[in-house]
């Protein structure tokens, strides 16, 4: 398969399938495809399609099936990017809920739980995320630019919450509490910051979309208490 990202900061995945190959990705997230790729609604299980449930994706995922070479593409819901990750046996990934846009490869997807219930709740990327492993490419819905890091093991980088958009599997997550009640007042950071332990790779979103609906929100006007 060969693929490219065009549109800039309203990107589209466009992708081309060779006679026999297969591309999966979450109902809905198709936006054009040419009349050679066919496709099949799938809900995996019930284990599956509740595990979509409660990782904001949605409930049933579609493949196409490349009948013949043909092109199909995706475009993504919010203005930022699309990446694509490699996903290897020895290189699993963690993904924020609601960034999984499509995949390619012997890919198998599964719930990943936060180990505390505080870093969930208070970590800003919640309780409970996506995990894939295998082998192939997933590709990543990312609001606003992709930032990426390699965190060597022992370091650590501090993130504000819902700008972590992945991870590898080799990282562990935490919670900072923010110290100094003028840090926490005036500071405008909220209470608590998300911690990620290297080693591993991790991918930086700059717009997250709760931050953007909350920017757009204080300058809509407002109706009257009266």
């Amino acid at each position: 398969m060969r693929y490219e990202v065009k549109g800039g900061s309203l990107p589209v995945l466009l992708c081309q399938l060779e006679a026999g190959e297969t591309i999966w990705c979450e109902s809905g997230a198709m936006s054009w495809m040419d009349d050679e790729i066919e496709m099949k609604t799938e809900g995996g299980g019930f284990g599956k399609v509740l595990g979509r449930l409660v990782t904001n994706e949605a409930l049933f995922e579609n493949t196409y099936y490349a009948n013949r070479a043909g092109e199909i593409a995706f475009a993504s819901k919010f203005p930022g990017s699309i990446t694509a990750i490699r996903v290897t046996p020895q290189r699993p990934i963690i993904v924020q809920k609601g960034a999984y846009l499509a995949r390619i490869g012997n890919i198998q997807t599964s719930v990943y739980f936060q180990k505390k219930l505080s870093r969930g709740l208070f970590g800003g990327e919640g309780f409970i995320m996506t995990q894939f492993a295998g082998d192939g490419y997933v590709f990543l819905e990312i609001d606003g630019s992709a930032v990426e890091y390699d965190i060597p093991a022992g370091d650590k980088k501090i993130i504000d919450t819902g700008y972590l958009a992945m991870m590898d599997a080799s990282c562990t997550m935490d919670i900072r509490q923010i110290q100094g009640m003028k840090n926490i007042f005036l500071g405008g950071e909220g209470l608590f910051n998300t911690v990620v332990n290297g080693p591993g790779h991790i991918i930086l979103q700059t717009m997250p979309v709760n931050q953007t609906a909350l920017m757009l929100y204080n300058y809509m006007p407002h109706p009257s208490s009266n």
